[in-house]
């Protein structure tokens, strides 16, 4: 359909982007200052703001660092599948230690970011929650040494 987007939203205007980055810069900005720096009133960035949470285009959400946190290891989970890799990619991800995601092509179906407080909780999801899920045919861990680089300012430009 024209004028919508690959994933059939309506695409946001430069405006809208404009907002979007004001918020990546600092989620607390207040929409007067939101307003003025991208040409419209306070009411009208309230109300954009509202209608791209709604349609599910943004979250405002806190980020917190997992090792500040009690969760001292985080690693990414390779998952091969043996029959229906969204029923498998479903009970993944309604597991609570699982962050991120997402069924993919090549040599993994599904690839699970977890985080877990320590090695002995990584071992147990592992090996107790995810290779317990039916259809998990085998699975790879790498596990993180050190977060270098993890960004949340994309998609408005």
């Amino acid at each position: 359909m024209a004028g919508r987007d690959r994933n059939g939203g309506a695409p946001l205007d430069d405006v809208s982007k404009a907002i979007i980055e004001q918020l990546q810069q600092d989620g607390r900005r207040p929409y007067a200052a939101i307003g003025k720096a991208v040409g419209l009133s306070e009411a009208a960035v309230r109300q954009r703001v509202q209608r791209m949470q709604e349609s599910g285009v943004m979250q405002i959400v806190a980020v917190t660092d997992p090792l500040q946190v009690g969760f001292a290891r985080s690693a990414l989970i390779g998952v091969r599948v043996d029959g229906d890799v969204e029923r498998v990619a479903d009970a993944l991800a309604a597991l609570p230690e699982v962050t991120y995601l997402v069924v993919t092509a090549g040599s993994f179906d599904v690839l699970a970011e977890v985080v877990a407080e320590d090695d002995e909780h990584l071992l147990g999801v592992i090996n107790r929650r995810v290779r317990g899920v039916p259809g998990v045919r085998s699975t790879e861990t790498f596990v993180y040494l050190t977060l270098r680089k993890q960004l949340y300012d994309w998609g408005t430009r």
